[in-house]
């Protein structure tokens, strides 16, 4: 019997698969956050940012006096350093001194701050025109406009970019602020406007609870059941304008009987032309924002 030849199997190599496309590297995070003069508004965003996960060893603060920098430190176990070395050492330096003392400030950190720090102004009416002028060629800054808010974490930041600021720097301060209430991106051109609404927003309601509480007394309340009553009318009917989405004018009828106490206090309100006096109020809050923008502080 002849044997037959064993069978061979012949294979074709495989096309070697086509290697995976490298991922995108993530955009850089900042990793160090400066507050330089930190007041009641930047010991508030100290300390959202601990609460919201940011460990203080990742955190510098800068006072005006010695004793205010130890009580931060001794309150949030973070690092109080002079300006130049936070200027140095953060990859984000958030500014919140006083708009009459930011020129300043900026003499003394200009030769620290490379163009890759991010840069935060939380000063009244300064654009970041005003920054970019000062600082290393190309520095990102963002504006933001904050209130007193802040405090209780309610704030409402309004975040605007400047020339050199992209959307991760934005999202980054919208990160920081967001942990003390919340932020809304506006252009900057809507600054002004909008810190006559919500920056300065915060003493139109407390002028107008004073007002009503010293009409409390006058109809013969106490002046403590006055106060109590009307903030409570306040928080009542601030968590019906954000929860319910139904426009003002439409929550204020539901209230509106016809005939009623109501509309005649809001006739009251018309013939003083309340209306209108706060409408020109806020336009002249608009207006001194666009003079401190201007430098006549």
């Amino acid at each position: 019997m002849t044997q037959q030849p064993a069978a061979t199997h012949t294979t074709t190599p495989e096309t070697p698969a086509p290697a995976p496309a490298p991922a995108p590297a993530p955009a850089p995070t900042p990793k160090t956050v400066a507050v330089l003069g930190t007041g009641k508004i930047g010991e508030a965003l100290l300390s959202g940012m601990i609460r919201g996960g940011r460990r203080p060893a990742d955190l510098l603060v800068t006072a005006r006096r010695s004793e205010r920098a130890e009580e931060l430190r001794t309150r949030y176990g973070v690092e109080a350093v002079s300006n130049a070395e936070a200027a140095k050492r953060a990859d984000t330096l958030i500014l919140t001194v006083k708009p009459q003392d930011m020129g300043k400030l900026l003499d003394e950190l200009a030769p620290h701050v490379p163009a890759d720090r991010l840069v935060i102004s939380g000063a009244a009416g300064i654009p970041t025109s005003f920054f970019e002028e000062r600082l290393a060629a190309g520095t990102p800054v963002v504006r933001v406009m904050t209130n007193t808010p802040a405090l209780v974490d309610e704030a409402m930041s309004v975040i605007s970019a400047g020339s050199h600021a992209t959307p991760a720097h934005l999202a980054h301060a919208e990160e920081i602020f967001g942990g003390v209430g919340k932020t809304l991106r506006v252009p900057e051109s809507q600054q002004d406007a909008a810190t006559a609404l919500s920056g300065s927003g915060p003493a139109y309601f407390y002028f107008l609870v004073e007002a009503m509480t010293d009409a409390g007394i006058l109809l013969g309340l106490p002046r403590a059941q006055a106060h109590d009553l009307i903030v409570q009318a306040a928080i009542g009917a601030a968590v019906m304008l954000r929860d319910s989405g139904e426009h003002p004018v439409k929550l204020r009828e539901a209230v509106t009987s016809p005939a009623g106490t109501t509309i005649s206090a809001i006739r009251e309100l018309e013939n003083h032309g309340v209306r209108a006096a706060l409408i020109a109020a806020l336009e002249a809050a608009r207006d001194r924002s666009r003079e401190l923008a201007s430098g006549n502080g």
